[in-house]
């Protein structure tokens, strides 16, 4: 927590940090006060809500398979910080093969330090992978779209399975 907070402060952006309440008493003691002018802590948002903003730059995620999804279809470029089950695979995805993000590296110890994670922030909001990261994005969120409008792959899925239904 204090490694996350520092880099977030450093990394000089503009965030929304949702922490539950039962997590706000790890937060450093000023944090809220010093960076009360570019950060907001809640313990809960509307992720699809805050996702499909404009004002979004990235999203620092976990990499489950919902939150991952969600970032892709709504175009947003990631910070991967995966924890374990499928979330390695997810960030596996993020990175190497959407191409839509990038993943935290953890030092010797297992810590993501405050300067990967300001690093990683910096790199996808202003870097120039960041410009590609964001251009894969969109790319990603028009097929999403493209999948679910009608007569799309989704779409025709989800007629096929309910015709299959109703036959039976």
């Amino acid at each position: 927590m204090d490694e996350l907070t520092k880099g977030l402060k450093n990394s000089n952006c503009y965030f929304l940090w949702v922490v539950r309440e039962t997590e706000q008493k790890k937060l450093p003691p000023n944090f809220l006060q010093e960076t009360s002018e570019k950060g907001l802590v809640v313990s809960w948002c509307p992720q699809l809500e805050v996702l499909a903003h404009k004002a979004v730059g990235c999203f620092m995620t976990h990499c489950g398979w919902n939150s991952t999804l969600e970032a892709l279809s709504l175009g947003v470029p990631m910070v991967a910080m995966p924890i374990w089950t499928d979330q390695p695979t997810n960030a596996k995805f993020i990175v190497d093969v959407w191409k839509v993000g990038v993943r935290i590296k953890l030092d010797e110890r297992g810590i993501a330090t405050k300067e990967e994670i300001e690093l990683c922030i910096k790199e996808v909001i202003e870097g120039e992978r960041g410009k590609e990261m964001k251009m894969n994005s969109v790319r990603w969120k028009e097929l999403a779209k493209e999948a679910v409008d009608e007569g799309g792959s989704s779409d025709k899925n989800i007629e096929e399975f309910v015709a299959k239904l109703v036959q039976s």
